[in-house]
């Protein structure tokens, strides 16, 4: 091994430790008996059982999976929509004005998203009577930001991907739609599920646009956890925290298991693909 390969990977080592080691703590001091975080009091899993009888909690985190699932899927679908144009409709008129709108949330402070937002929503609420501020005015926020973070999967995803099968569905009689739906789609599915994830994490990780978004008695959980945070570190935050990684832990595993399944299914089509065109050449 050269010396820039142990320096990069000793790097990497510390980066990762950086970033895992406080979520392990968090973890084991989620048992702690003690009612202050930073002293251990001996194992307990009191603080799990009141969270389970903290209805504002249970409320939250409700209000939270709901945002973050309708935002998963609604992005999902604009985003993809707006990779394909990107990729496959070519140079079309407002394409440059159209990519930079796309990109433009990417790079855009949250702060000025948020505030963005807001003022929209207060006009729309004085000149129509809608939409009220809470659930459906979060989650219109955070569709709008996170379907460009899916589009620009989706755009790396087609960009990398080989034409000749859409071209040689088309040429056997296939139209446009079925050829989205029975080849595109499929094989872009992978990077449909990455986006989905994503999506679905960022929204229930949101603090700041939910902030300005959210109306009375909206109370998302990332918004619970700070307004908790800024009273005092508790041992209850931690078990909540803990609940948190769990199950994002459960859903990459099982997002990770469907794509590897799924591209296990997609080479071994290629496989018998390739052998009826070697059997068809053989035979004539």
């Amino acid at each position: 091994m050269s010396k820039n390969s142990k320096f990069v990977t000793t790097l990497m080592c510390i980066g990762f430790t950086f970033l895992y080691i406080p979520m392990v703590l968090l973890v084991i001091y989620s048992f702690n008996d003690s009612r202050f975080v930073t002293v251990w009091g001996g194992f307990s899993t009191k603080w799990y059982g009141e969270l389970l009888n903290n209805q504002l909690v249970i409320d939250s985190a409700i209000l939270s999976l709901q945002i973050a699932f309708v935002t998963a899927c609604a992005a999902v679908v604009l985003g993809t929509m707006a990779g394909i144009a990107l990729v496959r409709f070519g140079k079309f008129k407002g394409r440059t004005l159209f990519s930079g709108m796309i990109s433009a949330p990417l790079v855009m402070p949250e702060v000025i998203t948020g505030l963005s937002l807001l003022m929209l929503f207060i006009a729309l609420e004085n000149a129509l009577g809608v939409p009220e501020r809470g659930f459906w005015t979060i989650t219109i926020a955070h569709i709008t930001f996170s379907m460009a973070f899916v589009a620009v999967i989706i755009q790396a995803r087609l960009a990398g991907m080989d034409e000749s099968l859409e071209e040689a569905a088309m040429d056997l009689g296939g139209k446009p739609l079925r050829v989205l739906f029975d080849i595109t789609l499929p094989l872009i599915a992978p990077g449909m599920i990455s986006g989905w994830l994503l999506a679905f994490t960022m929204s229930l990780d949101d603090l700041v646009i939910a902030s300005f978004t959210a109306g009375p008695g909206a109370n998302t959980l990332p918004m619970y956890i700070f307004s908790k945070v800024k009273t005092g570190l508790r041992p209850d935050i931690n078990a909540l925290a803990t609940l948190i990684i769990l199950t994002v832990a459960i859903g990459v595993f099982i997002a990770g298991w469907l794509m590897l399944r799924q591209d296990k299914q997609r080479k071994a089509d290629e496989q018998m693909a390739a052998m009826e065109a070697t059997k068809d050449e053989q035979a004539a």
